[in-house]
């Protein structure tokens, strides 16, 4: 009950607006009883953290399971993200925080080494289909590069374009009309230049999405997008089912 209020406060009122006296108004348990669970704000931001993480981990395994070549199978990694940070808006903003020098300091251990196993695992899923693809001979590496160094490549690109869309900067009058479909395919034409097989052209890159969507995600896909699988949240909110 604590994190489910701790995770409203976080979108609705940002990380300065999320305390723990706030918290214990909001609940029938006193800031002392709190206190018995989270040592401090920074510590349940984190226990956060590691609550969706779980879910995204979740996530990229289910992806990592689709029936398909190398390449498609990371499209579905990519979908997978993409949900995540569809139903679980929160998360984005909280990870944010977490990655905060300072805040590791004033944290458990325990939370912290917590937080950066589940990290660990959905890297290693995305590195075990790199690794797939390099001893099938879809992906050939060059320039002393490793499975890793494609992983955090892929991840960088990520990262940065979830932060664009998460901040206040106006990506529409930038002239970036839909951010999520700019970095699929923006994420297709770097896997091209890696020369991961099959390139680009070979494969209906939007076909694959969908049976993606309708094979491993159906219904996350139409909490996200509703019945139809369109290309809007409503409200820009997670449906309320997910926690």
């Amino acid at each position: 009950m604590i994190l489910d209020i701790a995770r409203r406060m976080l979108v609705d009122h940002g990380y300065r607006g999320l305390s723990m006296d706030r918290i214990a108004d909001a609940t029938e348990y006193s800031k002392g009883t709190i206190y018995q669970h989270f040592t401090c704000k920074e510590d349940l931001v984190i226990a956060l953290s590691i609550q969706t993480m779980a879910k995204r981990e979740e996530f990229f395994k289910r992806a990592a399971q689709f029936q398909g070549r190398t390449r498609e199978r990371i499209v579905a990694i990519g979908v997978a993200e993409d949900l995540f940070v569809r139903l679980y808006p929160h998360h984005f903003r909280s990870e944010q925080i977490v990655r905060m020098s300072s805040l590791s300091e004033k944290t458990s251990p325990t939370r912290n080494d917590a937080l950066e196993a589940i990290e660990r695992r959905c890297l290693a899923t995305v590195a075990e289909i790199v690794g797939e693809a390099i001893a099938h001979g879809e992906v050939t590496l060059r320039d002393g590069m490793n499975a890793e160094d494609i992983c955090f490549t892929l991840w960088c690109m990520t990262l940065g374009a979830h932060t664009l869309m998460a901040s206040e900067i106006p990506l529409a009058k930038r002239g970036v009309r839909d951010a999520s479909k700019a970095l699929r395919f923006g994420t297709q034409y770097l896997l091209d230049g890696m020369g991961w097989q099959p390139a680009m052209h070979a494969f209906d890159i939007g076909a694959t999405v969908a049976r993606i969507r309708e094979e491993i995600f159906p219904e996350e896909t139409a909490l996200a997008f509703g019945p139809r699988n369109g290309e809007k949240l409503t409200n820009g909110r997670r449906h309320p089912s997910m926690s």
